[in-house]
């Protein structure tokens, strides 16, 4: 122990001696674990531990998926609910309804997002709560009244109540009701985004709809197992309430943990493997260094030896200096971590993960991070250390010379380094290139629509107001109209279901004389006439419906152009028909007393996005918005004037047709633009091309002191040779000649298969980062930027070698 502890010290003098090959060990390792380290940090809270509830790996999302495999939700009743908790393979099933409410008793009512539950909720999730409890089975017993009790969401109790410790047992009153605080939630309890939770009423009534949110299943008992049992009992319920479901379905299971986006997990892995490409670099760039300054330290090694020190002993003290280096390379690599997830958190998508994941630096970060940091430090200093183990002592004290040469192994393995540097930073760089220029394409794609300069406002209805087809008709007309009064504001349109560039539910249509399939469908939003003017989407041909029409549920429909070249591609389609079969009454929503008639085409518009910004635009039908009247709607307004003065100012026109409504949200405004930029393939692309351009071009740059390391290596054992040849004499073009010759067979050869590598990769490129470009000219570019870096590595030591005073050289041999 005596004895490491000396080499430890020793190492540490040393390394202090040559701050320059510290500094840039040091960063080689850092750069590379860091970056590693960053992305295994959201890989592991995404991926690996998402949620923070009790059996999580046992929960799953029962689905009814209709005849084309779209996946819906279905309400039960409470006898329905209870039937299926008895199930074989159910441990529990959770219960729930949303509603907007508003808080009363202020000067302006805010949108406040309410999750009923079942009582059981507490032992479903297994979260304890921050202060306080959560709900009890006893604030919801068998045929009473639920308590006025609430628990509040830890993003509201600090926006509502600024954090106050002090909240249980003070009130807040909601739609002219009053409930009691008894506690609030942990910060990653985010079940479906709630701002406050309250218990569920369950009771025999059959008109009561509970949406079957989550199911926790048996230990053992696999989904696909789980389905048969579901799908019997489903079926019934179906049959028992036809309202609740699709009209043909099947029921299919999902974990809870597989419900986002799969393609975001395979850009998250990608990452990760051109971090791991990164960390590599690096580590081959630790290798150099270590091998360039144990050849000019081989007089000391020699000299040790002659004085007794074994090969064991120089092997330990190699190590030590190595694993010093790394670990400290681990530790300014954590640091770098925790700035590199605080960047890459800024530009996840949003919505391709849960709510409740928390992207940090953790324990088994930590010990991955420190697994990295020995691996590296023994893998790529060992090789180094075995080799200057075994110099020759007795032939380098007799030369006399501080930098005996390290044979040609030595020069195949510095070869062999930069190579591979070489052909990954090219891999990396063409990627890089492939996702940006990818992503150029992907933001100055057509919309079809204009996006400037408009407000998206959400109106939640409350349950069990507007309850009429002419009340909620006539409330919709008139805060359309008011908003469109307002100073400043150009166009006001109702738009529901039809915000882009994901609009409209995708529906099924009946044609006439054509006979009925499962392919005719369709995207069907509901909007005002203004919509079109206001997006600036031109109309083809015919005409859009008035307010009359509107005001009355006349049937007329507007079609895209996708929809006309889709149906009737050899003819006009205006003066088509067409009905809609699921535009009827349900759930939360009222259709038109003309809704089931046939609906005929009155117009033509351009094509408009509305199926993402990677898709292509699927056919449209556009009818009056009252034919579907939901609890929720959007008003799009216009404006020249200031974004958030017009988004005040709706507020209080809603509040002014009606004081107990309120827009949704908390103050946060929301644009068309936004929406775009907020799309999963916008900010997928986004990521991906910020990230592997930082990583292609941190790439470049230790690629290049690798490089460099090599050329200044190879210049100082060739000095010698470089001045016989000067005074016999060679010029110095002569010189330069041999230096840059010597890097042309190892970054040629990085090149090509750099080359190949590139082209293999294109297809996992394109498929794992949602958008990339084939453009040959990005891998050229790439070839060039190369080759540049590695021009700038090489001139300065061939211009140092160039430079050799041949009497100083004579001298040292």
């Amino acid at each position: 122990m005596a004895n490491l502890w000396q080499d430890v010290r020793y190492a540490l003098r040393m390394l202090a001696k040559t701050p320059g090959f510290t500094l840039t060990a040091l960063l080689s390792v850092a750069l590379g674990i860091g970056a590693t380290t960053a992305v295994f940090s959201v890989i592991h809270a995404v991926l690996i531990s998402p949620y923070p509830y009790s059996g999580a790996d046992r929960m799953v999302r029962v689905l009814a998926e209709d005849r084309v495999g779209t996946p819906r939700n279905f309400f039960l009743t409470g006898p329905q609910l209870r039937d299926f908790q008895q199930l074989k393979s159910v441990d529990s099933a959770l219960g729930q309804a949303n509603w907007e409410l508003a808080t009363t008793g202020s000067d302006l009512p805010e949108d406040v997002r309410a999750v009923f539950l079942t009582p059981n909720v507490s032992s479903y999730f297994g979260v304890p709560a921050l202060l306080g409890r959560g709900l009890l089975p006893s604030d919801a017993s068998d045929g009473k009244e639920p308590q006025p009790v609430v628990v509040l969401s830890f993003s509201f109790w600090k926006r509502r109540f600024a954090g106050n410790p002090d909240v249980l047992g003070k009130t807040i009153s909601m739609a002219h009701q009053d409930y009691t605080v008894v506690g609030v939630l942990s910060p990653r309890f985010a079940w479906t985004m709630g701002d406050v939770y309250l218990p569920l009423r369950v009771t025999n009534d059959p008109t009561s709809l509970i949406w079957l949110s989550c199911v926790k299943l048996k230990p053992g008992v696999a989904p696909q197992a789980a389905e048969g049992e579901f799908e019997s009992l489903l079926q019934t319920f179906a049959k028992q309430t036809p309202a609740h479901f699709p009209e043909t379905f099947r029921v299919h299971v999902r974990l809870l943990t597989d419900e986002y986006d799969l393609g975001f997990a395979h850009m998250l892995y990608f990452l990760f493997a051109a971090v791991a490409l990164m960390l590599w670099i690096g580590c081959a760039n630790f290798s150099i260094l270590l091998l360039v300054r144990g050849t000019a330290r081989q007089f000391e090694f020699a000299l040790r030896s002659a004085i007794g020190a074994s090969r064991v002993r120089v092997l330990r003290q190699l190590l030590v200096e190595s694993l010093l280096l790394s670990l400290s390379g681990a530790v300014v690599g954590v640091l770098v971590a925790y700035a590199a997830v605080a960047f890459i958190v800024r530009w996840l998508p949003q919505s391709a993960y849960p709510h409740e994941v928390a992207i940090q630096i953790n324990l088994p970060v930590l010990a991955f991070t420190a697994g990295l940091a020995l691996i590296a430090g023994l893998l790529f200093g060992l090789s180094p250390a075995l080799r200057l183990s075994r110099t020759d002592a007795n032939r380098v004290l007799l030369s006399g010379a501080r930098a005996a040469g390290a044979g040609m192994r030595a020069n195949r393995t510095h070869a062999f380094l930069v190579a591979g540097q070489v052909a990954l930073t090219l891999l990396l760089l063409s990627a890089g290139g492939a996702v940006t220029e990818g992503f150029l394409r992907l933001m100055h794609a057509p919309l079809g629509y204009d996006s400037r300069n408009t407000l998206i406002v959400g109106i939640p209805l409350h349950d069990n107001t507007y309850m009429t087809w002419g009340q909620r008709a006539g409330y919709f007309d008139q805060l359309r109209r008011q908003v469109a009064a307002l100073p400043g504001v150009l166009s006001a349109a109702v738009a529901t279901r039809a915000t882009p560039p994901v609009s409209g539910f995708e529906t099924k249509i009946a044609i006439s004389g054509k006979p009925a399939t499962e392919e005719q469908r369709a995207r069907l939003g509901m909007v005002s006439l203004e919509y079109f003017s206001l997006l600036h989407i031109p109309l083809r041909d015919g005409r859009i419906w008035d307010q009359a029409e509107t005001m009355l549920g006349v049937p007329v429909a507007v079609i895209n152009e996708s929809m006309a070249h889709r149906y009737w591609p050899d003819k006009s389609a205006l003066g088509q028909t067409f009905q809609l079969p699921d535009l009827k009454t349900g759930p939360f929503r009222i259709a038109a007393p003309n809704a089931g008639q046939w609906f005929q085409v009155i117009g033509v518009v351009a094509d408009a996005r509305n199926d993402g910004l990677d898709q292509t635009v699927k056919p449209g039908v556009y009818v009056p918005y009252t034919f579907l009247m939901e609890l929720y709607t959007h008003i799009l307004v216009q404006t020249h004037g200031s974004l958030y003065s017009t988004y005040n100012a709706v507020r209080e026109q809603v509040r002014s047709v009606d004081a107990d409504q309120q827009v949704e949200g908390h103050g946060e405004i929301v644009t068309l633009e936004s929406l775009v930029t907020r799309q999963q393939a916008w900010q997928q692309a986004h990521l991906a091309t910020v990230l592997l351009g930082s990583f292609a071009l941190l790439a470049l740059a230790l690629a290049s002191i690798g490089l460099y390391s090599v050329m200044s290596y190879g210049v100082t054992q060739r000095t010698n040779e470089f001045g016989i040849r000067i005074a016999l004499g060679a010029q110095q073009r002569d010189v330069l000649r041999l230096v840059f010759g010597s890097a042309v067979v190892s970054v040629g050869f990085g090149l090509a298969t750099g080359l190949f590598l590139s082209f293999s990769a294109t297809r996992l490129v394109a498929r794992w980062t949602t958008v990339s470009s084939s453009n040959p000219l990005i891998l050229v570019s790439a070839m060039v930027l190369l080759l540049v870096a590695a021009f700038v590595a090489c001139i300065i030591p061939a211009m140092r070698g160039s430079s050799t005073d041949p009497m100083e050289a004579i001298r040292r041999q």
